[in-house]
């Protein structure tokens, strides 16, 4: 087994996150799993694919955020031979290729707009269409997506769709920092000191209490990745059979992302879904129907968004 995706520990914040893993995980909702960098996202969409009814289809990982913009088009949906220059051969489409299983789409809130317009119709209607192609493919994909961003506030700000949002946010899991399961440093140490010290062949299968009471108090900004490169260099320069010392970093003043995901201010779905629409009122002029209003770039016919405005309170100068 990949001893990255195995995840460690018996926290009472893990706990409920595994409960809530086990009550979502045999069907096909749509996850999303948020988090700070390094908290084991990745880990956990891989034990809700395999305990899915999915688990003997393809799982197929996707970092949006590593995607070149001019590549996320192809590599997500594929493309036919002679689509355009240099497409010598036929590709498939990640989504292509995790038909019938399950495809995990991390950093999705790194994603840009033409790609979230894309990838809200293979949600909404199930199907991609390769560069190319003649016509529209049906796919059947369980999607789970994982972000470190505060999606909320992206739509606020107009960074990201609230009708993608809507899509994705079916089931949200909170995945904690490792500072608030400080209880799990000691069995992920123990099981990096065994990883590691097997790596390099050393026997070094114990942590002094002194050090690891210093783990134990820092504040792990890197959270579990941060912890398993400190444990991979510390059993490299231990030369005896117990680590006596972890050098750690100066923690940063501010951690700006965690500190934004963290204390960023909660709003109701009606308060973001009103923020979107006078976002794309103000960029529409405040035409709502017509060529160029917001009914048109909305998808939606213009009595259906009068109807939202009204039940949202959106002044009537609209």
């Amino acid at each position: 087994m990949d001893y990255k995706n195995v995840i460690i520990g018996r926290s009472q914040e893990l706990m409920l996150v595994f409960d809530l893993i086990d009550q979502v995980a045999e069907y096909d909702t749509t996850v999303l799993l948020e988090g700070e960098s390094g908290t084991g996202k990745e880990a956990l969409a891989t034990r809700i694919h395999q305990f899915s009814s999915r688990k003997e289809g393809a799982f197929i990982k996707v970092n949006c955020g590593a995607l070149p913009i001019e590549l996320i088009e192809s590599e997500l949906f594929g493309y036919e031979k002679g689509s355009f220059t240099g497409a010598f051969a036929r590709k498939i489409g990640k989504f292509e290729k995790a038909h019938g299983g399950t495809i995990f789409l991390d950093e999705i809130g790194e994603l840009p707009a033409d790609a979230q317009v894309k990838l809200m119709r293979v949600l909404q209607e199930k199907e991609v269409e390769r560069i190319g192609g003649e016509g529209p493919l049906k796919v059947d994909v369980r999607v789970i997506a994982a972000t470190n961003r505060h999606l909320e506030r992206m739509v606020y700000e107009g960074l990201f769709r609230l009708d993608l949002f809507y899509r994705l946010n079916v089931f949200p899991i909170k995945v904690p920092p490792l500072r608030s399961r400080s209880e799990d440093i000691p069995l992920l140490v123990s099981h990096f000191l065994e990883v590691f010290s097997g790596k390099v062949g050393k026997t070094i299968s114990s942590i002094s209490a002194s050090a690891l009471q210093e783990l134990m108090n820092y504040s792990w900004p890197g959270n579990i990745r941060q912890l398993e490169n400190l444990i991979e260099r510390s059993v490299l320069l231990e030369k005896g059979n117990e680590l006596q010392r972890v050098e750690l970093p100066v923690p940063i003043v501010a951690h700006s992302v965690n500190v934004l995901f963290e204390n960023a201010p909660v709003k109701t779905i009606s308060e973001l879904e009103r923020d979107y629409i006078y976002s794309i009122l103000s960029k529409c002029r405040h035409r709502v129907s017509g060529p160029g209003g917001a009914a048109e770039i909305l998808k939606l016919p213009s009595s259906t968004l009068y109807s939202k405005m009204k039940k949202l309170g959106i002044v009537r100068k609209y």
